[in-house]
């Protein structure tokens, strides 16, 4: 019975690592922030099951000796501290007709969730080998990649190449589940499976270490393919996070890969010269789309330009000018983990809110009961925790990046590649909580989980 309960938990979370981009469909609305993910339901399927079997075997399975699991306790407990010390104030707050505390308890839940997932992920991977660890979870990013990838190319035709012949053939994607087309013909910007753009820049900055590691471990042209395809589905993505993050993921791939060996060196020169080769062909045959792209696409990293022009941006810039005017007047502890906004209602800038149909819609519509995002998560722990909960958080994942390095240049086979993949993952995850406020990064997660696992085979750490 426990055997079958493993194999149930262990199956039902790699359906969720496969269905990550998928969010496109309607969702389920009591799940919150969660409501349109569909990982989301195979990976609580998983928690109820990995539950089961604990209360069967009376046993439970917690990295409760690593130190930096340690660490993530620290942060958790000194979100909880944050609300203690702000108690009569967290009372006090409503706003879009939830209070203070409910709102703290359903951040608090979201967060659970993802600690959940990931003590599900360390009760998996501690019964696998390191290699069947790499190319278990390789294998799962892999099919849904491909998925991501079909899907994509036909948007790419119709909404980008306006061939209007596919549209029906990408409709049948309807039935596929969790998945709702939409064509984006306006801006002809493609989202593939997930539900905007942004979203499926948060799924390539989560694969691109997986797919860039076919690099180092296969053979022949092939090994080059997946990393082509995450630069073509991020150029096309029109996501300027996804451009930016991705392209230091690769940058951060490329430099630490080619440092640690020779034989990678050989490989990585090679990857460069078919990229570059790639992109020639690809011009002379498309010049006339291509080249304006690529002009778009650098006038986006104009961010003095888009505050004046994007709506999107200001509302970006003024929700976070908002939070660390928040942390300035409660700089050491914060306002409590959950009450950003509550307390930046007052501080949007007159910039950010004139002529912005986002917050007279959205952002201070109380009949909309969603809250504004923070849209940076080092601004938002900032405004909820101070300086002392950010600076666990800060010091937590740059000890991460660290030693993920550290193991490269130690390590060998499975396990460097592992190391690898982890390190790119982690660079990503850290660059894009410069624009994202939430703990729902599913990868990130994942990868400590890996991060952890992985460093049981290091006598010295």
């Amino acid at each position: 019975m426990n055997i079958s309960l493993r194999k149930i938990y262990t199956v039902l979370f790699f359906l969720g690592v496969f269905f990550i981009p998928f969010n496109s469909y309607r969702g389920i609305s009591f799940l919150g922030e969660y409501r349109r993910d569909a990982a989301i339901l195979f990976f609580l399927a998983s928690i109820l099951f990995c539950f089961l079997e604990v209360m069967l075997k009376r046993k439970i399975v917690v990295p409760i000796k690593s130190i930096y699991f340690q660490i993530l306790l620290l942060f958790v407990m000194c979100l909880i501290f944050s609300i203690g010390v702000n108690f009569i104030s967290v009372l006090d707050n409503y706003y879009k007709q939830t209070s203070g505390l409910n709102r703290f308890l359903r951040q608090f839940i979201a967060l659970l969730l993802m600690i959940l997932v990931f003590l599900v992920c360390h009760a998996i991977t501690i019964r696998y080998s390191v290699k069947q660890v790499l190319f278990k979870f390789r294998k799962a990013f892999l099919y849904s990649f491909i998925v991501v990838v079909f899907y994509g190319f036909f948007e790419c035709l119709i909404v980008y190449f306006k061939i209007l012949a596919f549209k029906d053939f990408l409709f049948l994607f309807n039935y596929f589940p969790f998945t709702d087309v939409y064509l984006d013909t306006t801006f002809g910007r493609i989202s593939s499976v997930s539900y905007e753009p942004p979203f499926l820049a948060i799924y390539l900055i989560t694969v691109s270490g997986w797919m860039f590691s076919y690099i180092v471990t296969e053979k022949g042209f092939s090994r080059y393919i997946p990393s082509i395809l995450i630069m073509l589905l991020t150029f096309f993505s029109g996501s300027r996070t996804a451009f930016i993050v991705v392209s230091l993921q690769l940058s951060a791939f490329l430099w630490i890969t080619f440092s640690v060996s020779k034989k990678f060196q050989n490989i990585l020169q090679r990857f460069i010269l078919i990229n570059f080769m790639f992109f020639t062909i690809l011009l002379s045959f498309n010049h006339s789309k291509i080249i304006p792209a690529i002009e778009k696409k650098i006038q986006t990293l104009n961010f003095k330009k888009n505050i004046d022009t994007n709506v999107s941006n200001k509302s970006r810039f003024g929700i976070q000018y908002a939070s660390l005017l928040v942390f300035s007047e409660n700089p050491i502890l914060g306002v409590g983990f959950g009450q950003q906004t509550y307390h930046s209602i007052d501080r949007y800038p007159m910039w950010a809110t004139k002529e912005n149909y986002e917050f007279k819609e959205s952002y201070l519509n109380q009949l909309k009961k969603s809250f504004p995002p923070g849209f940076n998560m080092y601004t938002r722990l900032l405004a909820e925790t101070g300086l002392v909960g950010t600076m666990i958080f800060i010091s937590f994942i740059f000890i991460l990046i660290y030693i993920s390095k550290k193991r490269i240049l130690s390590q060998f086979n499975e396990q460097r590649v592992l190391s690898i993949i982890i390190y790119v993952s982690f660079v990503g995850f850290t660059i894009n909580w410069f624009q994202f406020d939430s703990f729902r990064l599913y990868g990130f997660w994942i990868c400590l989980s890996l991060f952890i696992y992985n460093g049981k085979y290091l006598v010295n750490e």
